[in-house]
């Protein structure tokens, strides 16, 4: 028997997971035996897929601001943007890394990573 109390916390896990509470359960169930839900690791995946999208755009610009700098002989103001882009998305793959992985989220470090490059933790 399930209290209210415990039905609304179900419903709000559920809503939260975008499962059914019986799906929550089942999962619930089994993840005891594994380290992520089937959830939890659709969730991963679909951050995976939208980092590598993220990812191409970021190298089709930085493409684009190669060109335009060998045709130039200047460097863009759009660099240090765009620079500023792989390192986000390289924290962002760093991140789901360690979820998949298990190890705990750390927070982000005071200092930024060196002007020209990105830098694994």
């Amino acid at each position: 028997m399930v209290t209210p109390e415990e039905e609304g916390t179900l419903a709000r896990l559920a809503l939260a997971q975008r499962v059914t509470i019986p799906r929550l359960l089942v999962e619930s169930a089994l993840s005891a035996q594994a380290s992520e839900t089937p959830t939890e690791r659709r969730n991963a995946l679909a951050e995976l897929f939208a980092v590598h999208r993220l990812l191409a755009a970021i190298s089709n610009n930085v493409n684009q601001i190669a060109r335009a700098t060998n045709a130039t002989g200047e460097v863009g103001e759009d660099l240090a943007a765009t620079l500023r882009a792989v390192r986000r998305t390289a924290e962002r793959i760093d991140a789901t890394v360690d979820v998949l992985s298990g190890v705990p989220a750390t927070p982000a470090p005071a200092t930024a990573a060196p002007a020209g490059g990105v830098s694994r933790r």
